[in-house]
């Protein structure tokens, strides 16, 4: 069950719902630092979770160093609940996922971060509350917290140094909820106040460059014309130009025509 010294949320008849309805319970286990707390809780709420739960922390709770620690992530450490032991932390849960870098040799189906992320979301949207439980920040979770887990996250690093501090874990794992639910397109041509050129846009500019180019003679080997219009061509397509871009570039051509015609004089 939980505690409730004041200023700490005590968990309620609807306290399943609520996890359900969000993202995974972050579930802290014995952590030391009220530091670590709090960048934890500033990792969760980069990610959008909230949940967090924080089972006999060394030092106490609530925590001064684990406020100061959070950074703005104040909501994260308000809604905080405190509890004796991992089993009272995820009596409300259907799905628990446990970390650790080390094998236990014990029968469980590993997954990356990402993959269970994918199962976690899954999950949530069937109404079922999903909780993450992490160890203690010198020694990671004992085997029995591990045996409470229905499945193990593992994050794939370097064999030679996986050593994850207690944020960096909490993490890792939060952003791959988030980007798993996230519809940010992975690339985007930022504008700024000008839109991007039509192509009707670019068919006019090499009009006019390919008219300039051959009034300067630039083009004046017919049988590589073709191939070189079409490189030409080519870059400017790769380059995405915005309408204020070509604008400039009718102007810079305009220029150079102008100061050419200058120097040969009146005909």
């Amino acid at each position: 069950m939980a505690l409730g010294p004041p200023g700490l949320t005590v968990a309620g008849t609807n306290q399943s719902r609520e996890a359900a309805s969000g993202g995974p319970a972050i579930v802290l286990v014995e952590p030391q630092l009220g530091e670590n707390i709090g960048t934890a809780a500033r990792a969760m709420f980069n990610c959008g979770l909230t949940d967090l739960r924080l089972v006999a922390p060394r030092d106490g709770w609530p925590n001064e160093k684990a406020v100061a620690a959070a950074s703005g992530a104040d909501l994260v450490l308000d809604k905080a609940r405190l509890y004796r032991t991992a089993e009272d932390a995820i009596a409300d849960l259907h799905h628990v996922y446990v970390t650790t870098a080390r094998d236990r040799y014990m029968v469980k189906r590993i997954l990356t971060p990402r993959a269970a992320a994918t199962e976690m979301r899954q999950s949530i949207a069937e109404g079922k509350a999903c909780g993450v439980l992490f160890g203690p920040e010198r020694t990671g979770l004992v085997n029995d917290a591990i045996s409470l887990g229905d499945r193990v996250i593992r994050v794939p690093l370097n064999p030679a140094f996986s050593s994850l501090n207690l944020a960096q874990a909490v993490l890792l794992i939060g952003y791959e909820w988030f980007q798993a639910g996230d519809e940010t397109p992975p690339t985007e041509l930022v504008t700024g106040h000008s839109k991007p050129a039509s192509k009707a846009d670019l068919l006019r500019f090499f009009d006019h460059f390919e008219e300039a180019l051959d009034q300067s003679g630039f083009l004046r080997t017919e049988d590589k014309r073709p191939g070189m219009v079409r490189n030409l061509r080519n870059l400017f397509q790769r380059a995405e130009c915005t309408e204020q871009e070509l604008r400039t570039l009718h102007g810079v051509i305009t220029a150079f025509v102008g100061v050419r015609e200058k120097a040969r004089g009146p005909r």
